[in-house]
């Protein structure tokens, strides 16, 4: 029988007022993949965090090769062959590609004087980008590129380390599809060479394909477990929520009155190409492309963040000038951004002033805010939108992503939305947070509003649109209504191919 590489045993931690975990065990052989499942808040990264050395068990042992081990930190882990690509970026934006992927490790030459090899550091770095199938220079700095792109860099940065045991926790939650399956081959090809690897995901559909084992958690405890041959989507989801989850089709869009209308949009990371599309009145319009299509720049144009080139905006057929989101808020026009610890959400502050913060002079009177009326008004929308909060004075950074999500979401509709965007709604959510995202969006759809949805995952775009926009290199490079959406049909597309193949297209029902 083959000595599992790390074992788990019993382990329990504990935070103010919650049981992050409570006598979970796992173990994982080499050359195997566990897959370990579970809604946001069922512990899954706590779980790694403490593997990883940021965080200590109450109770319980830490198995490394059968020897009980104590992992007091980062350098801890690293020191057992421990490796950690984490769900939140740990990149330095100020350094280049190289920087990062070696930070702390840097090659040196000179002696005394320490000075970096910057042959061997960029030549190295450039090997394991190339691994992952990513062409881009080493020397750049990070916070120039797409957060697809960042994300690889912490990939590779993870696997620079030669590590034995892997911990994967969200790694394709920002790639595309093509981004994804060179990951998941890399993944593979560890796991052919010996590596233990634990991975997490929502995306159960790469579980599917990975796992070799999948390990449920519920609540913070065990739920289950799935041997390769029983591993299906059912039977996972049932495991993480305990229930089957119903799903229906969205409802089709008949002649919906347009509510935004954009003729000729030039943007600054494409300014040769044109763009013309519109978004009916209770339509779900999504927007699929490879990263740096030019579907973020679209949104970041719709919602006054960037200037266009050129173009016309029209909204429920009146001329505007979007020149800021302030002038666009005021247009009924509400963005859910890609990166919504950055730029959805001031982390640092409580649910409450997150909810009220663009929309205060509701909650004031002569200049002054109603303290009371603001946290009963915040209190009723985050309970609408089912946000987990012990309340609404807690602070934003300790919630999951998808209650993350549902703050920005509790933000926005309180203001009466004409046109919500949606930039990848679902990045890093649980399956059962998605299913309440998604339930969201078709209500809002059925009462009029206007939804655009910017998602690199395949099976979101598949699900949920009414009509599929897919760019290429900042252009339209073709429209799909339901009937034509296929998998097929979007990546000829979005590769490029401006015409479909004559044989017709299996729609995705």
């Amino acid at each position: 029988m083959i000595r599992p590489s790390l074992e788990l045993r019993a382990i329990t931690k504990k935070f103010p007022g919650v049981v992050a975990l409570s006598d979970v065990s796992l173990e994982v052989c080499p050359g195997e993949i566990v897959a370990v499942i579970g809604e946001n808040g069922a512990g899954k990264s706590t779980l790694l965090k403490m593997l990883g050395g940021v965080h200590q068990p109450d109770t319980g042992q830490i198995l490394v090769d059968g020897r009980p081990e104590v992992i007091r930190s980062v350098n801890d882990a690293v020191r057992f062959g421990i490796g950690f690509i984490h769900q939140e970026l740990n990149v330095l934006d100020n350094l280049d590609v190289a920087g990062n992927i070696f930070l702390g490790r840097e090659p040196v030459w000179g002696g005394p004087l320490r000075l970096i090899d910057q042959h061997k550091i960029h030549a190295d770095a450039a090997g394991y980008l190339q691994r992952l199938g990513l062409s881009i220079r080493t020397d750049v700095l990070v916070r120039t590129l797409p957060i697809a792109y960042r994300q690889m860099v912490e990939i590779a940065k993870a696997l620079s380390y030669k590590t034995r045991i892997l911990l994967m926790d969200e790694p394709t939650s920002s790639l595309t599809l093509s981004e994804t399956e060179r990951l998941l081959k890399v993944t593979q090809e560890l796991r052919d060479e010996g590596v233990s690897i634990i991975y997490i995901s929502h995306r159960l559909s790469e579980v599917k394909q990975i796992a070799d084992r999948v390990v449920a958690l519920r609540d913070g405890k065990n739920a289950g477990a799935l041997a390769k041959d029983e591993i299906t989507h059912g039977r996972m989801v049932k495991l993480m929520v305990g229930r089957d989850l119903a799903y229906r089709l969205p409802p089709a869009v008949g002649d919906a009155k347009p509510c935004l209308e954009v003729k000729n949009l030039r943007t600054h990371r494409y300014p040769g190409e044109e763009i013309s599309f519109s978004v009916g009145k209770g339509e779900i319009v999504g927007f699929a492309g490879l990263v740096g299509a030019g579907r973020t720049e679209v949104a970041q144009v719709l919602f006054g963040v960037d200037k266009p080139l050129g173009g016309t905006i029209r909204i429920e057929d009146k001329p505007v000038r979007l020149d800021s989101p302030l002038v666009a808020i005021r247009q009924g026009i509400y963005l859910v951004p890609e990166d919504r610890r950055k730029t959805g959400l001031i982390t640092a502050i409580s649910i409450r002033e997150n909810v009220t913060l663009a929309s205060l002079g509701r909650y004031s009177a002569k200049g002054l805010l109603r303290s009371a009326y603001e946290r009963e008004q915040s209190d009723v929308l985050c309970r609408e939108q089912r946000v987990k909060c012990s309340s609404v004075e807690q602070r934003v950074s300790t919630l999951s992503g998808g209650n993350q999500q549902k703050v920005i979401l509790a933000k926005w509709l309180s203001l009466e939305p004409k046109l919500l965007i949606f930039d990848e709604p679902t990045r890093g959510i649980d399956v059962g947070a998605k299913s309440e995202i998604y339930e969201l969006m078709r209500k809002l759809a059925a009462s009029g509003v206007a939804i655009m949805m910017i998602s690199s995952d395949m099976e979101e775009i598949l699900g949920e649109s009414q009509r599929v926009l897919v760019m290429h290199e900042g252009a339209i490079a073709g429209i799909l209504p339901r009937g034509q959406c296929s998998e097929e049909a979007i990546m000829r597309f979005a590769t490029g191919h401006r015409h479909l193949p004559t044989t017709e297209q299996e729609p995705f029902y």
